[in-house]
């Protein structure tokens, strides 16, 4: 029950448990109690909702920095990792393979304050060796929902 539980929230987290427990053939109370487990055993970390910001009038400048560091001794990249995404202006942060150690996405209201970021505190942390910043230019899909405008049919109509 939970993966099934699971692959409903993750498209839609507003479903109730009674919709939830209709939607799966479940019991409300049991389908309730396994959504509360889950998030006592931080299976769920969190609910969220996708914004699509072009369509504000506030400017938000998002950035993708990939960082390469030294590892420290006992403490592996889990220290470095928790130094880095404790800033307020880091969204998501993952360990990867590759060229770069670490993905930092970054927000901010402007490509200085990214900027900034970069070169005032993720820079100096000791272990970081590198960093390779991109801006994100527009954002067609997002957490597996396309966010762009819906695609204009620009064929010409014709009548026989």
């Amino acid at each position: 029950m939970r993966e099934k539980i699971l692959a409903v929230l993750e498209k839609n987290s507003r479903i109730s448990p009674r919709e939830l427990a209709e939607l799966l053939g479940e019991r409300e109370e049991d389908v309730a109690r396994e959504i509360e487990q889950m998030e006592e055993d931080r299976v769920i970390c969190g609910y969220h909702t996708l914004i699509n910001w072009d369509h504000m009038d506030d400017e938000k400048v998002v950035a993708l920095v990939e960082v390469k560091v030294t590892p420290q001794r006992d403490m592996g990249y889990d220290k470095i990792a928790e130094r880095i995404y404790q800033y307020p202006e880091v969204t998501s942060m993952y360990l990867m393979s590759g060229g770069f150690d670490f993905t930092v996405i970054v927000e901010s209201k402007s490509m200085r304050g990214v900027a900034n970021f970069v070169a005032e505190k993720l820079a100096t942390i000791g272990p970081v060796q590198s960093t390779a910043t991109h801006f994100i230019l527009k954002k067609y899909k997002d957490y597996g929902t396309i966010i762009c405008d819906e695609p204009k049919d620009e064929r010409m109509l014709v009548m026989p």
